[in-house]
């Protein structure tokens, strides 16, 4: 098992680093540039170039049944999901064969609503209680795998 990390823009990445170490789980932090990370055995770092997707594709390339994939993006968390691996948010929101249809309808309603000029709000900020949620649903999917 192992977790994959979208890291750009990731909020949770502390989050992570401890559950992974209380359960001993490598975790792979992809980014476009280079980002700290602490030096662990448990911590790898993969740069990618700075194509459009270029960190999306090496994620869902590598995601599998025995992954946990970390990332805000629905189109990632679809790729991930048909290659078998479990997805969360960093809000703690996990993404399922059942969720993310609805969640790509979304995005791409939401988009069309942007590109006709429509003022609309973003996501709301990001709080204590999504870190908690966070940490709550990282733990419970970790220990759902290690059961199947």
């Amino acid at each position: 098992m192992r977790i994959l990390v979208d890291a750009d823009a990731c909020p949770v990445k502390d989050e992570i680093y401890k559950v992974a170490w209380r359960h001993e789980l490598p975790v792979t932090i992809v980014s476009n540039s280079w980002l700290r990370v602490p030096d662990h055995p448990l911590i790898d770092r993969v740069v990618v170039s700075d194509g459009f997707d270029a960190a999306d594709d090496w994620i869902a390339k590598a995601a599998d049944a025995d992954a946990i994939a970390i990332t805000a993006d629905i189109l990632l968390a679809d790729r991930c999901l048909k290659a078998g691996a479990s997805v969360l948010a960093p809000n703690g929101k996990p993404f399922t064969e059942a969720s993310i249809g609805g969640a790509i309808a979304t995005r791409a309603i939401m988009a069309d609503l942007r590109a006709g000029g429509d003022q609309i709000g973003g996501p709301p900020p990001f709080s204590k209680v999504d870190r908690s949620n966070f940490l709550q649903a990282l733990d419970s999917a970790i220990v759902r795998l290690r059961r199947r």
